[in-house]
């Protein structure tokens, strides 16, 4: 009901409400599904969750996504959206204890006719055997799992517990999402004293993380300033939040997929983009270089013959030099490699190689290309009938190389690309005259 001034009363605090003095971060927490942003794919009519919630029945999950994009709201706001009773443990501060503990109280709740939501923080944390452990609760039904991950679920969970999870993906919060939180702060707290340039500087340095955009708001918002911080002056004040980046796990195998796709499709400038990325991250650079060779050979090939040696000099220049100037030289090789004509030739030639060694075996070389040092070689017909290459006119003999019952195969075929265009052109210069020498 409305009050005399046409307001109407303030609700009664939840029981799990933040203190007035909680983080900022806490006091913002959406009080509903419909209030989490960046996540309509998921939580919309359309999506996995919305559907679940309309059905009125969850299924257990994995939210994988990114740090400060919702995960833990999603998962509080779950339980209540069905009427679930909402446990949680974090894989960072718990172990076997705990989740004993977590199932002993979810089991006794069943019995009274309560489910529960069992929410694992950091599920990825727990080793196989610990994650085992929930198979059991999860096929009876006891719990409804909800785990949260900032890894890739494929290499950090195990396969029979995501075989009984879907999988939920998270994304990085957008501009528009991250703006949208700053209007919800600027409405509990009030306005930022940031020019509109700064303010999308401060949304650009939160990196996608809602959570460390709002900690920045805090302490903009707890200094009492007088006067709006421009951009640089932000950048004193606040320190840049350090991109994401594990140079172990899902962050370094995605950022180097990156940059060799962006050298394969002859784009130097997404290339360098992703080449800066990794080593302002911190990536050893010598793996960005080992990985430049394998691109050199792979994507390159013989289409420009140069390409290995480039990259090799930029590995033995940036052993030499060190950081920062020896990165200069990792620079050259990518932009060389990313706008060198580009053949896998060599790279399928070798893959077909490979198939055909292991399919015939043991098959002997033909004896007429075998030397015959002792005179029991030459009775069996070693080095019979050999041509000597150099003794024609051309310098090709045209001579049969395979192994006796052994087709002539095709493994190696030049694109019409760079340096391997003068090499289809000898191919088929030579396939032109054992073609006359087979007639003759």
């Amino acid at each position: 009901m409305a009050d005399l001034f046409g307001q109407a009363p303030p609700e009664p605090p939840r029981a799990d409400a933040p203190a007035p003095d909680a983080p900022l971060a806490d006091r913002l927490r959406p009080r509903a599904l419909a209030e989490v942003v960046g996540q309509e794919h998921l939580t919309g009519p359309e999506g996995a969750i919305g559907r679940m919630v309309a059905a009125g029945r969850l299924s257990s999950m994995i939210l994988w996504g990114p740090p400060g994009t919702g995960k833990t709201s999603i998962a509080r706001l779950l339980a209540d959206a069905v009427a679930m009773r909402f446990a949680a443990i974090s894989a960072v501060f718990s172990g076997v204890a705990e989740l004993k503990q977590a199932f002993t109280e979810a089991e006794r709740m069943a019995a009274a006719g309560r489910k529960t939501l069992l929410f694992v923080d950091e599920i990825h944390r727990f080793n196989r055997a610990q994650q085992d452990g929930f198979l059991p609760y999860v096929e009876r039904g006891v719990v409804t799992l909800v785990g949260a991950t900032t890894e890739n679920p494929s290499f950090a969970l195990n396969a029979a517990l995501l075989s009984r999870a879907q999988v939920l993906v998270l994304r990085r919060l957008d501009e528009a999402a991250l703006e949208t939180l700053l209007a919800r702060a600027e409405a509990l707290e009030g306005p930022l004293p940031l020019t509109r340039e700064a303010r999308a500087a401060l949304i650009a340095g939160a990196d996608g993380d809602g959570r460390f955009l709002l900690g920045q708001a805090e302490t903009l918002l707890a200094a009492r300033l007088t006067e709006p911080l421009d951009p640089a002056s932000l950048g004193q004040f606040l320190h840049r939040r350090v991109a994401a980046y594990d140079k172990d796990r899902d962050g370094h195998y995605n950022l180097i997929s990156a940059l060799h796709k962006a050298v394969r499709g002859s784009d130097p400038q997404a290339a360098l983009y992703w080449l800066a990325r990794m080593l302002v991250a911190g990536e050893e650079p010598l793996f960005i270089a080992r990985r430049l060779v394998r691109m050199a050979v792979e994507d390159i090939g013989l289409a420009d013959p140069q390409a290995l040696p480039q990259a090799m000099a930029a590995m033995e220049a940036y052993r030499f030099l060190g950081s920062p100037e020896g990165e200069l030289a990792l620079v050259q090789a990518c932009l060389y490699l990313a706008t060198a004509p580009k053949s896998n030739a060599a790279y399928m030639a070798q893959k077909a190689a490979w198939k055909a060694a292991k399919e015939t075996g043991s098959l002997m070389p033909p004896p007429h290309i075998l030397n015959a040092p002792t005179g029991l070689m030459q009775s069996l017909g070693y080095g019979k009938g050999y041509a000597y290459d150099h003794d024609t006119p051309e310098g090709f003999s045209g001579a049969d190389y395979w192994p006796e019952g052994m087709v002539r195969q095709v493994f190696y075929t030049p694109v019409e690309r760079g340096f391997e265009r003068e090499i289809a052109r000898r191919l088929a210069y030579w396939e032109r005259l054992r073609a006359e020498r087979g007639e003759g």
